[in-house]
């Protein structure tokens, strides 16, 4: 994602030597072995934030956004805070929430039932969110979900749609004839995941020509959809380009994708009652069409995120 202030750029360069201390730190400890015999660098001993609540953030430009948010929110209130923003996927973040290097992480309740419980198939938010409850890390806790959701979505270029007859009203389950012939555009960890491929495979029987690994509904996969590098991609329902290329997104008949509502996930030992009520107040303003006009103003309009974030929070009394 590009971003037009120098500010963001800075804080783009803090995620990058975070990300690449992460994995150094990942790759040293590899090779060594504790005494209880634990390898795992995300078991503990992650750099405690103190007073300050360290507000991390995914690598995809929506997830920025609503760390930027969530922060503002905290500092409103008085809290210190420090960003940790664009660090990786949740097979990165999960481990670091859990050590406590990572405070507050605007997470997608579904999708995190999926990483947690590939089995689960809830049929309401609440259930999502009590199965996730069950699931979670002692440590972790989830505040209220908002009503804001954003899916992952299987979505095809215009061309696509023309040539195999796909609209708006067409499913996931229409591609079957037409898979083998497509290529499939998304992040590298979307090849594994039951809400990825395996999923395709196992709930629609799909089964693609290959999978080209770009980003996480980013500008790559965009790119690549709209110059039919790839003919299908992952993107995020509620991604501005979508309307603005006319892709089509298709829908999702066996909710694959299941609920993904817009939820912070918070380490228990880290954020203070009034922090949680300030992230609740959040909760409670922000739905989806707001988060689609805020996505538009950051990915189309490419406003700094930081400033969409102030700006909104202002709008609706939370600064």
């Amino acid at each position: 994602m590009t971003f037009t202030a120098k500010s963001s750029w800075t804080r783009t360069r803090q995620a990058g030597a975070f990300t690449v201390a992460v994995a150094a730190t990942a790759a040293l400890l590899a090779g060594c072995s504790s005494s209880d015999g634990t390898s795992d660098p995300l078991a503990g001993g992650g750099e405690k934030g103190g007073d300050t609540v360290v507000v991390g953030s995914n690598n995809f430009a929506e997830s920025i956004l609503l760390a930027d948010i969530y922060g503002e929110a905290l500092k409103a209130k008085g809290i210190k805070v420090t960003y940790k923003p664009n660090i990786g996927s949740r097979e990165t973040t999960y481990g670091l929430m859990k050590n406590g290097s990572v405070t507050v992480l605007p997470e997608y309740n579904g999708s995190l039932l999926a990483y947690l419980d590939s089995k689960a198939t809830p049929k309401s938010v609440e259930e999502t969110t009590a199965a996730l409850e069950k699931k979670l890390d002692a440590a972790l806790t989830l505040l209220k979900p908002s009503s804001a959701q954003d899916k992952d979505s299987v979505t095809v270029n215009a061309a696509t749609a023309r040539r195999h007859r796909l609209t708006a009203d067409s499913s996931i389950a229409d591609l079957k004839d037409a898979a083998a012939d497509l290529v499939f555009g998304g992040s590298p960890e979307f090849q594994t995941r039951h809400q990825g491929l395996a999923g395709l495979k196992s709930v629609y029987g799909l089964e693609f020509k290959s999978f080209k690994s770009l980003d996480a509904g980013g500008p790559l996969t965009q790119a690549a959809l709209k110059k039919d590098t790839v003919q299908v991609a992952d993107l995020f329902t509620t991604d501005p380009t979508i309307r603005k290329e006319k892709f089509v997104v298709l829908k999702d008949p066996k909710n694959l994708f299941g609920f993904q509502n817009v939820q912070p996930l918070v380490h228990k030992d880290g954020l203070p009652e009034k922090g949680a009520a300030a992230l609740d107040a959040v909760s409670a303003k922000l739905d989806t069409q707001t988060l689609l006009d805020l996505d538009a103003q950051v990915q189309l309009e490419k406003k700094d995120p930081l400033d969409v974030a102030t700006s909104w929070l202002r709008s609706v009394g939370l600064d």
